[in-house]
């Protein structure tokens, strides 16, 4: 199966569904919003949205289900199937990552609550039309993601630390960068840190906790944005019976555009 940056969210979509699409979405469906997944229990979905709420950078809420067991969204015109349409998923049990599959159809439970937030994927238009490379897409790999000591605000059983994802790129860029995703809020908006990667508690830029070592020339410094698998760390904190989430780099791609996401 071939999809490129010129796909349609739909056919990424019909592709994870079929099971012909199970790698990262970085780079495709350029101009639409691609989306991080949290599916928890309805019993602790309530903490989950208040914890949302206190913690926007890393988990900027889009969309959430009106009603426990609900598995189709519509967003930006066109429904979307929850258990389905994103390329992989992981599977927690008590807070331990037990499998990752590409379709949950056969684990869903009627009192699971979905959560879409956004992902920095949905940015990377932008800082690719402002001339800015992004490492990542350049080599083909998945986004190297870290976890970090930077606290998050804790609600109920939901608490830990940020995950970030990196992009390497010269002092110039990364100004500009700055400017770019600071209109993009429910995207992540504007990186949370840059240089020396010791200061938020990473070690080895390549050895990432999710995603793939990239090369950072002499000249670049890391960029840091806060990521979307902020909330995996949550799940496997707060350690309910059973959740859900899309396995990292792997989004569900809508049909929301970047653009509408922008604010001046």
């Amino acid at each position: 199966m071939v999809l490129n940056a010129h796909s349609s969210p739909a056919a990424v979509r019909a592709a994870a569904r079929q099971g012909l699409w199970q790698g990262p979405t970085a780079g495709l469906a350029n101009g639409y919003v691609q989306a991080n997944l949290a599916i928890l229990p309805s019993a602790i979905a309530d903490d989950f949205l208040k914890f949302c709420l206190a913690n926007p950078k890393p988990c900027p809420l889009l969309a959430f289900a009106s009603q426990p067991g609900q598995t189709r969204f519509d967003i930006g015109g066109n429904t979307l199937e929850i258990r389905s349409d994103a390329p992989r998923y992981n599977l927690f049990r008590h807070g331990e990552l037990t499998e990752t599959v590409s379709d949950l159809t056969a684990h869903w439970r009627t009192d699971m609550v979905s959560f879409l937030i956004g992902c920095s994927f949905s940015f990377e238009e932008a800082l690719q039309q402002g001339g800015i490379e992004l490492r990542h897409q350049t080599e083909q790999k998945n986004v190297p993601m870290y976890n970090t000591n930077l606290q998050l605000t804790p609600v109920g059983p939901f608490q830990g630390n940020m995950v970030v994802s990196m992009r390497p790129m010269r002092a110039a860029a990364a100004i500009r960068a700055i400017q770019i995703c600071s209109r993009f809020p429910t995207v992540h908006g504007a990186p949370v840190h840059l240089g020396d990667p010791a200061l938020i508690g990473i070690r080895d830029l390549q050895a990432p906790d999710y995603g793939d070592a990239v090369s950072i020339k002499p000249d670049e410094i890391p960029v840091f944005w806060a990521c979307g698998v902020t909330p995996q760390v949550a799940i496997k904190n707060a350690k309910p019976d059973l959740a859900f989430s899309h396995s990292p780099g792997c989004m569900l791609v809508t049909d929301l555009t970047n653009a509408s996401l922008a604010v001046l």
